[in-house]
């Protein structure tokens, strides 16, 4: 994919757990969906967070579906972990929530991430998202709403 998009080829390194995360869903989740709702692929594919100064791929964020009936939609992200602590993740989830309200059917926006995922903690407050639950298995649930 990289060469194809004229990137330089990247070695990113991947928490074991996540990266078995993003292969389920390219076959379960994005490929199917997108083959589902393809005037609607932005709400159901990866969407590259690329580092223009290196010309590589340094992570990728998405949807979990287009808004529901309450205007909510769900994101995640993933970064290299030779990325971690350099304000991409931050940036990019910002710009890419900023994209989101855009839509006006898009109310809220809504993370979950593990309780122990500090980083991951850090860079949704810093964009704003507040927590408002965790379940018994340490699942944390963070919200975004449209000013």
């Amino acid at each position: 994919m990289e060469l194809s998009l004229g990137l330089a080829v990247s070695s990113m390194q991947i928490d074991p757990f996540y990266k078995n995360e993003v292969d389920d869903a390219m076959i379960n989740f994005w490929l199917p969906k997108i083959l589902e709702h393809p005037e609607a692929y932005m709400w159901y594919t990866n969407w590259e967070i690329i580092l223009k100064s290196d010309n590589i791929s340094i992570g990728g964020m998405g949807f979990a579906g287009q808004p529901n009936e309450n205007g909510e939609v769900e994101t995640g992200y993933m970064i290299d972990g030779q990325r971690h602590n350099k304000g991409h993740a931050t940036e990019a989830l910002q710009l890419l929530t900023q994209w989101a309200f855009t839509h006006q059917n898009v109310k809220t926006i809504i993370v979950h991430t593990l309780d122990h995922n500090l980083p991951s903690r850090k860079i949704l407050a810093k964009s704003g998202f507040h927590e408002t639950g965790t379940d018994s298995e340490g699942l944390m649930t963070f919200r975004l709403e449209k000013s």
